[in-house]
This record gives structure tokens, sequence and C-alpha cells, in this order.
């Protein structure tokens, strides 16, 4: 039997037992962080990929829009409306592109109130071809938002949570704000494409 001279300590291998586990929780802790903030950063590319498709969507719709405004289809004042709608839109900066979309939807849903004037779109020439484009970017606008809406909720979700804010995961990415608007399809539009 082995004997343990007097005044050596008898905890050696209990300290170092303690610094492997303490080492061994640290390293967990830090790959659990450095996967929450690549779960961010994923979400962060998320956002920008949904942007971008939105953009495609409502410039689609408003280059229709200014399209069919300017093929003489309708009368002169639904022209005039629809085509400033549509300018504006186009034309609207970061911060006013919310109110400008809204407001071509709003220019939308007036020039096509009832289905007598999306028949009169059809049936000129190359209209039945103009009221598909327009019914599918109407369509697609309101898709297109949502998939952005919720990709901005889950990122904001996550950057609440304590652990990011404290270990500042989220670097110096901007706080994803979602986009809203106005994206009520016109009723006859809506009709026509269910």
């Amino acid at each position: 039997m082995r004997t343990v001279p007097e005044g050596v300590p008898i905890a050696l291998p209990t300290v170092t037992a303690t610094l492997i586990w303490a080492l061994v929780v640290l390293v967990a802790i830090g790959l659990y962080l450095s996967w929450t903030a690549g779960r961010l950063d994923r979400l962060h590319s998320r956002i920008d990929a949904a942007r971008a498709a939105l953009d495609a969507q409502l410039l689609r719709r408003a280059s229709v829009a200014q399209e069919l405004a300017t093929s003489g289809v309708l009368d002169p004042a639904a022209s005039i409306v629809l085509y400033e709608a549509a300018h504006g839109a186009r034309q609207a900066e970061e911060e006013q592109r919310e109110v400008a979309e809204s407001e071509l939807s709003q220019a939308l849903r007036a020039v096509f109130a009832d289905a007598q004037q999306v028949e009169a779109v059809r049936e000129a020439p190359g209209g039945e071809a103009a009221t598909h484009e327009l019914t599918e970017a109407v369509r697609r606008v309101p898709m297109a938002r949502r998939f952005h809406n919720d990709a901005v909720g889950a990122a904001r979700r996550l950057r609440e949570h304590r652990k990011v804010r404290w270990f500042r995961l989220a670097g110096h990415a901007p706080f994803p704000m979602a986009f809203e608007m106005d994206d009520e399809a016109p009723a006859a539009l809506a009709d026509r494409a269910a």
C-alpha cells in the first residue's frame, strides 16, 4: 500500500479533473455561441434573398402596370392614375417605398374595381397576355412580402435573446425591418387568378 507523505496535497487529481471539466464546459458554450451566430448569419442571408425577390416582384408589378397604362387600352383618367402610381413606385426612395407601393395597390384596385374593366383590357390586342401578366404580378407580391416578413420575424426573435445581445452575436448587421404595405389585389383580378 502506498502512503502519502505529510504536507503533500491529495487533491491534485481533483484540481486537474475540475480544470478539464471547466474547459469542456467553455468549449461547449463556445460551440453553442458559434452555432447561434452562424444561424443568425444564415437568417440575415435569407432576409437579403427574400428582399431581393420582393423587390423583383414589386418592380415587375410596377412595370406591368406602367406598360398597361401607356398601352391606350384604358380610359385617359385611369391611365394617368395608374401610370403615376406605377412611376412613383418605381422611383421611390427606400424610406418612401412602402407608401408608394401601397399607393400603386390602391390605384390598381381603383382602376380594376369591376370585371368589366378587366374584360375591356382582355379584348384589346395583346390584352389577354397583359391581363395574365398583371394578374400574376399582383398575386406574387403578397407571397414575396410574406416570405420576407417571415424571415425578418425569425431573425428578430433570435436577436431578442439575451445571449445574442450579451455576446453581440449579430455583429454590426442592422436590425431587420419588415416591409409593411397594402398589397390587397383588385377583386376583379383576384377572381380571375382563382
